[in-house]
């Protein structure tokens, strides 16, 4: 069974930077797509962003475009989410997913595996 174990949230200053980090613990993980997605409270889970298993092809969440860069690192079972000039509303907990397939998506529901969670608060 894989097990996604992310790190790196915390609380940062509106304009702030944080990177997460999502580890798997199959080599599995080399040749699936992965994904970031938050949940604020009372929100649904959203999606933030795709990477496929390569990480030759990204997709993102308008609302974080040009400010959040999914990458990976296969080699270490690792996926980052960089993110920058953050707002309070990216305030969320968010997760990591991996799906079981090599290609991309935005719908949740196609992610097979997914972690606990890690906590980023931005204040104003």
């Amino acid at each position: 069974q894989e097990q996604l174990v992310e790190s790196g949230g915390g609380l940062v200053q509106a304009g702030g930077s944080l990177r997460l980090s999502c580890t798997a613990s199959s080599r599995l993980f080399s040749s699936h797509a992965m994904g970031w997605f938050r949940q604020a409270p009372g929100k649904e889970r959203e999606f933030v962003a795709t990477i496929n298993w390569g990480g030759g092809s990204t997709y993102y969440a308008d609302s974080v475009k040009g400010r959040f860069t999914i990458s990976r690192h296969n080699a270490k079972n690792t996926v980052y989410l960089q993110m920058s000039n953050l707002k309070p509303e990216d305030t969320a907990l968010y997760y990591c997913a991996e799906r079981s397939t090599s290609r991309e998506s935005v719908n949740r529901d196609e992610y097979v595996y997914w972690g606990q969670g890690t906590q980023v608060t931005v204040s104003s």
